[in-house]
């Protein structure tokens, strides 16, 4: 089962796919039943999808998982903002929807694997044990982003483009005169319209309220229009005057309608508490290297708190809590936002959680 979101990189993985002898049914997830002019889950990418599958001579289905994709995606992402967190929706789409749902359909279907077009790769140890590898092209690595992969999904996943680079994706699309050949990659959220924006969005759905922005002391500098709207790190659109000093927000407190402000030094932290974490394949101690943002550098910090012995328990989902402690301190990371742990090598994913 190969999932086609119309994009170039699926559409070359069934290429290979078919390439390599597999016998291939192209699938497409319809998800969002609103607007959508971004992401991945408009009317003309089902088009492009159906039309790829015609020129590979593939059967192509269409699957409607909408109630999961609201449930699992849409309804945290509003009830995150009014919790003043800042939420991922398309690693929540990833982990239940794009993996477990469909994983759980291939199954159901009887097919042998699922594939994609995420730009990661699949490994094993020497005692056979999967590994979950960054992408051959690092710019366009997303092993970030399909962190959550368990031994059990990682034996019935394939990523046939995960091992060459995104231009060789393209020449292989042209060569074989595929309609997504130079189609630009989808870099948004599927359900934000690029026209409303998340603010649209999101005031359809909560009421924003207005809030104070204080300093590390209190004191009042001024106001912003929806705390709900702020996130850690911001410093445009907080409601200060401009030409004084660069101030970010390093707190949002919701309920008490909050900004907290503070300079650069006010946004750094010794450690950060890691909930909700999978691993790869089995807990992880000591040093490590750590990515908290889909394109952002690795930097070291030691793990504890992740034994079977002496963890957490989230009360929500059952998954563990780990606590990190950056070997430099790091600026803080927004709750809700993915961490995900590497090797030294900074090559092989170890497992990752949501910021606290």
């Amino acid at each position: 089962m190969l999932a086609m979101s119309g994009g170039v990189d699926s559409s070359v993985a069934g290429a290979l796919l078919l390439d390599a002898g597999h016998d291939v049914v192209g699938v497409t997830m319809k998800l969002w039943g609103g607007d959508s002019d971004t992401g991945c889950c408009s009317v003309s990418d089902v088009d492009d999808a159906r039309r790829v599958a015609q020129q590979l001579d593939i059967d192509h289905l269409v699957f409607n998982f909408g109630d999961d994709f609201d449930r699992h995606v849409v309804d945290p992402y509003v009830r995150d903002h009014t919790l003043g967190v800042t939420p991922n929706p398309c690693i929540e789409c990833n982990r239940h929807v794009k993996f477990d749902r469909l994983l759980t359909r291939a199954d159901q279907l009887g097919f042998d694997a699922v594939a994609t077009g995420h730009h990661a790769r699949i490994g094993r140890t020497n005692d056979g044990r999967l590994t979950l590898e960054r992408g051959a092209d690092p710019a366009k690595d997303q092993s970030y982003v399909v962190h959550m992969l368990d031994q059990h999904a990682l034996a019935r996943t394939l990523f046939p483009v995960g091992s060459i680079d995104k231009a060789e994706v393209r020449r292989i699309a042209a060569d074989r005169g595929l309609r997504t050949a130079s189609k630009p990659d989808s870099q948004d959220v599927c359900f934000i319209t690029s026209t409303g924006g998340r603010e649209t969005f999101l005031g359809d759905r909560i009421e924003f309220r207005p809030g104070r922005v204080v300093d590390t002391s209190g004191v009042e500098l001024g106001r912003v229009e929806s705390v709900e709207m702020v996130t850690i790190g911001q410093r445009r659109g907080i409601g200060l005057p401009g030409g004084g000093p660069k101030r970010y927000v390093v707190d949002v407190d919701v309920p008490g309608t909050t900004v907290t402000v503070g300079d650069e030094r006010d946004l750094l932290d010794d450690a950060l508490t890691v909930g909700a974490v999978s691993w790869t394949d089995g807990p992880v101690h000591g040093d490590v290297l750590v990515q908290a943002s889909a394109h952002g550098a690795t930097q070291r910090a030691t793990l504890s708190g992740a034994s079977p012995v002496d963890v957490d328990v989230d009360d929500v989902d059952g998954a563990v809590n780990v606590d990190v402690v950056w070997h430099t301190p790091q600026r803080r990371i927004a709750p809700g936002q993915s961490v995900v742990f590497y090797d030294a090598a900074d090559t092989r994913v170890l497992g990752g959680g949501i910021a606290r």
